[in-house]
């Protein structure tokens, strides 16, 4: 079914089809679920919530202590993935062009906003799209975007929704077009049409088990946890503060004075076998601890955060081997992660590739089938074991030079760096520098490189 029959038959054709498709439940159900991650994450958490109590006679307004946990969870899922730059890697024409699009477009951290929102509200959604003849791509939010889907569930149309200053705002995607529309005067208005050079938007979205056309917030799965957690710690400070405070009881007869003394630091003249004491509840410290433990590590395992990575773990004498063990949770986690963005970026590669046509620039089917992506995890390693790991399988020959590059800590520009040493031994042979005395890398980048050529 495509865009045209779906109007014809789910809303008998009428042109303003997407208010209704925008104001549909399934749709708003979505929004508002986006827009309570939203005040959570701005910190509107249930705890706020909590009613005043009695206390003495008097309204007591309780502790509520708000944890900012979630932003900790989801910045290091992110910064796990993506603090360095995906590398692009293929043939050496396609990447050369592709990595100048990245470069104009600000790709890196456009994939960081993406893992973030992504991570956050379940999907967000990608537009590339010509400026001023450069690429470059828009993040529509979950809360704006649409998709439209057809009963095969392929996306057919998206919409953008939004309103400014009580002014509706819609913006349709169609494969050959995009429409823009407002209801500025009080009646709807066609406000423009623009060729789509790039076709429908790209969707970033999680995995959801209800609804393959969803994804579904991380936060969803910490959110009761972190509930749990509040509460236990506002109570506690509450019941010391109202509980544990000690009642001054006297017992026997005081030789001289009316009572109490108010002042800090004074003293109480008792009769012989009279005595004074604090009478006070007893606060179950192991038992806080315990129960606040508990649901502290069910929230790491839960965000596959490593305790190693908030100090929760001895880490002094620890090899890389044992580190990485540690992060076993984390890096499962990030290769999940990795999967959702792979989707979406080689779906970006697509439209790139399109829209460079545009420009005169054309690729072979098998150039671009050579591209491909490099992630590397934020991972504590020790770089001089990997770089003396790397030159033994180098020595041995079970390592191309081009892989070498590519997993060397120190690269992140593989195409580049193969041409700076091409360049270097290049200039070394036109010197007259006898190469015998050069190191391995150099002397056997030149056929290597060649090749990639």
């Amino acid at each position: 079914m495509n865009l045209e029959q779906y109007i014809k038959e789910k809303y008998e054709g009428r042109a303003d089809w997407f208010i209704e498709e925008v104001q549909s439940v399934s749709n708003q159900q979505r929004v508002m679920n986006v827009m309570n991650l939203k005040d959570y994450l701005d910190g509107k958490h249930k705890i706020l919530q909590k009613p005043n109590e009695k206390f003495g006679g008097k309204e007591y307004v309780p502790r509520k202590i708000v944890l900012n946990h979630a932003l900790t969870l989801l910045n290091f899922q992110v910064s796990f993935l993506l603090q360095n730059p995906v590398t692009i890697t293929g043939k050496e024409r396609i990447v050369k062009e592709y990595q100048k699009v990245n470069r104009q477009g600000k790709y890196d951290r456009m994939n960081y906003r993406i893992l973030d929102k992504m991570l956050k509200y379940g999907q967000v959604y990608e537009y590339v799209y010509f400026d001023r003849n450069t690429i470059k791509s828009k993040l529509i939010d979950a809360s704006e975007g649409y998709p439209v889907w057809n009963d095969e569930n392929e996306m057919i149309a998206f919409v953008q929704a939004y309103m400014v200053d009580g002014i509706d705002y819609y913006v349709v995607y169609s494969e050959d077009t995009v429409e823009t529309y407002d209801n500025k005067g009080g009646e709807l208005r066609l406000t423009g049409r623009y060729a789509n050079l790039s076709g429908l938007p790209i969707v970033y979205k999680t995995t959801n088990e209800i609804n393959e056309n969803e994804g579904k917030s991380e936060l969803e799965n910490w959110i009761s946890i972190l509930d749990s957690l509040e509460d236990l710690i506002s109570k506690a400070t509450d019941a010391y503060y109202k509980y544990i405070t000690g009642v001054p009881v006297i017992t026997g007869q005081q030789l001289k004075g009316e009572g109490l003394p108010d002042v800090i630091g004074a003293g109480l003249n008792l009769d012989d076998g009279a005595t004074f004491e604090f009478v006070s509840n007893k606060f179950d410290s192991n038992a806080f601890d315990t129960l606040y433990e508990t649901l502290l590590n069910a929230l790491y395992t839960v965000a596959h955060l490593p305790a190693i990575a908030v100090g929760r773990t001895d880490i002094s004498n620890v090899s890389t081997e044992a580190v990485r063990i540690l992060y076993q949770m984390a890096l499962m986690k990030a290769g999940q992660n990795e999967q959702y963005m792979r989707e979406g970026i080689e779906q970006r590669f697509e439209k790139i590739r399109r829209l460079l046509e545009y420009k005169g620039v054309t690729f072979t089917d098998e150039e671009f089938d050579s591209l491909g992506l490099v992630f590397q995890y934020a991972l504590p390693s020790s770089d001089k074991e990997i770089i003396e790991n790397m030159k033994a399988l180098r020595e041995m020959g079970g390592l191309s030079l081009q892989t070498m590059i590519e997993q060397n800590p120190y690269v992140y520009d593989v195409q580049q760096e193969l041409m700076r040493l091409k360049e270097e031994n290049d200039t070394r042979y036109s010197s007259g520098v006898d190469n015998n005395t050069q190191d391995v890398v150099f002397n056997e980048n030149v056929d290597v490189s060649r090749d990639n050529t």
